[in-house]
């Protein structure tokens, strides 16, 4: 086996550089994950949510987008597991897209607020039924007796509700509204890409390329 410090990678598929990047890192964002999709990478939707606890306390998991426009990064979740409760508290929080496929990640930083219900309930609404009756069956992040518990309540919600599930009080969307993002392309000698995106005071975007 090779030891980890012998572990190398050459970065050299491409590159970012201001002429070329967009103007808004919205639009920047949206250009990187269609070629994610047509590169046919395995989940190109999944990143990593960072939140922390009210003692500081950083937690990270992987989540699907399900959503992005001018007004953030939509994804979700059962309000009372341990990032809704994590969110409820500090709404500060953090994504992380990583394609490594393609040499490239994007970093945002922002707040993160749940959605309207009309908005939850359409999507709720559009997920398979086992998905439906998942909502409902798991107290997500508590600790449960055994898989054969949350089978068998996962048989009795289905009982109840048959194929008409609605949804769960405790479980919609968040929408991750960002004031920083944070391209990153891979480059040879580690002399990566860096060009970040903030709000300046009236609101517009500011870029600015970051040593590596």
């Amino acid at each position: 086996m090779t030891s980890l410090a012998e572990l190398r990678k050459t970065y050299a598929l491409d590159s970012l550089d201001e002429a070329d990047a967009d103007a808004n890192p919205i639009r920047q964002f949206n250009a990187w994950l269609a070629q994610a999709f047509e590169a046919q990478l395995p989940e190109p939707n999944a990143m990593t949510l960072a939140t922390v606890d009210e003692h500081g306390r950083p937690s990270t998991r992987i989540v699907l987008i399900k959503g992005v426009d001018e007004r953030g990064f939509v994804f979700f979740t059962n309000y009372t597991s341990r990032k809704g409760v994590e969110l409820a508290h500090n709404p500060h929080a953090s994504l992380l897209f990583y394609w490594i496929e393609l040499e490239r990640q994007v970093r945002i930083e922002g707040l993160a607020h749940p959605i309207d219900a009309a908005e939850s309930d359409a999507y709720y609404a559009s997920r398979p039924l086992g998905s439906r009756l998942g909502a409902w069956a798991s107290p997500q992040s508590k600790v449960i007796e055994n898989r054969a518990w949350l089978e068998a309540r996962e048989h009795e919600v289905a009982a109840q509700y048959g194929d008409h599930p609605p949804r769960p009080p405790h479980w919609g969307g968040y929408r991750l509204a960002p004031d920083r993002l944070e391209f990153w392309q891979g480059r040879p000698s580690r002399l990566h890409d860096r060009l970040r995106y903030t709000r300046d005071a009236n609101g517009e975007w500011r870029m600015a390329r970051l040593a590596p």
